[in-house]
């Protein structure tokens, strides 16, 4: 249970929502910013100015997935108003206080260590990229099945990187009955590519792997699927970058040759939104109590 715990959210989108929700079910007292044009009453959960003084008394300042701009401006789906992060906002808060969002942008990680505020990046754990792995495989074969005219079933797949997301995207698209092959850089990737019945091959060699590709799903966030990948891949092939921005294609070339490329990072939250939002609310509770048991503070 979270009783006792200020939990302040501020902008964010529908995986907000979720969040809310979790939190108020365990007990939390909850202040959302940012959510001006919500009209669904969350019982335990009140709307807040958007002041430092609001931040005085909170546990844990809760952001977007990308946690602010480079200017530190916050993105609010449900408001019109401005939200901007400031040196005034952390001053405000308990050192023992911690800013909880899904990846930092340099603004937000210097303005946090300046007043000595923890932070948490939920995307770089582990457990949550690979519960995220799933929604974002189901939005790639989504964004696949609208862009093609064949089945998955049959096709021939690339699929470039075999870390968290690149594993889950490659066994779905075998248990599909695509033919899956998996670009990758290390020699224990390889193995673990071949055992689990792809067919693997190195970086160096995906030019010559694309003759005869219908999909490429990227997942390595440098540029990957150059113009000589690209000058290689017959007319109907459709890459899928969900790499994030500005993720890995050269997207310039692929236009100029007819190819379609589409950048889909944060696929999570716009194909499923509650799951991708009890995935964080989850994530940021462990945060929360695991804070609580270190300082021998458990409420």
């Amino acid at each position: 249970m979270l009783t006792g715990h200020h939990i302040v959210l501020a902008g964010g989108d529908a995986r907000q929502l979720e969040v809310i929700r979790r939190l108020t079910e365990l007990d939390a007292t909850v202040t959302m910013v940012g959510f001006d044009r919500l009209d669904t009453p969350f019982s335990g959960a009140v709307k807040g100015e958007w002041t430092p003084a609001l931040l005085s008394q909170a546990t844990a300042l809760v952001l977007p997935a990308v946690g602010t701009d480079d200017e530190g401006a916050i993105s609010a789906l449900f408001s019109d108003a401005e939200l901007k992060l400031t040196d005034a906002h952390l001053a405000a808060m308990p050192r023992t206080g911690k800013v909880i969002t899904g990846m930092a942008k340099p603004f937000l990680r210097k303005l946090c260590e300046k007043h000595r505020i923890g932070l948490a990046e939920l995307f770089e754990r582990d457990d949550v990229a690979i519960y995220n792995s799933i929604p974002t495989a189901e939005g790639a074969l989504m964004m696949a099945i609208q862009n093609t005219d064949i089945t998955i079933h049959g096709s021939n797949c690339i699929v470039l990187g075999l870390g968290r997301t690149g594993f889950t995207m490659a066994r779905t698209l075998q248990a599909l009955g695509a033919k899956v092959k998996v670009g990758v850089r290390r020699d224990e990737s390889f193995a673990r590519a071949f055992e689990m019945g792809f067919e693997p091959f190195y970086m160096p060699e995906l030019a010559r792997q694309a003759g005869n590709i219908d999909l490429i799903f990227n997942t390595i966030p440098t540029m990957i699927v150059t113009a000589q990948v690209i000058a290689q891949l017959p007319l109907r092939a459709c890459i899928i970058d969900l790499a994030s921005k500005p993720g890995g294609t050269d997207f310039r070339f692929a236009e100029k040759r007819g190819i379609k490329a589409m950048l889909a990072p944060g696929l999570p939250g716009i194909v499923a939104p509650k799951t991708a939002g009890r995935i964080i609310a989850n994530s940021l509770t462990q945060i929360i109590l695991e804070d609580d048991r270190l300082r021998g503070n458990q409420p």
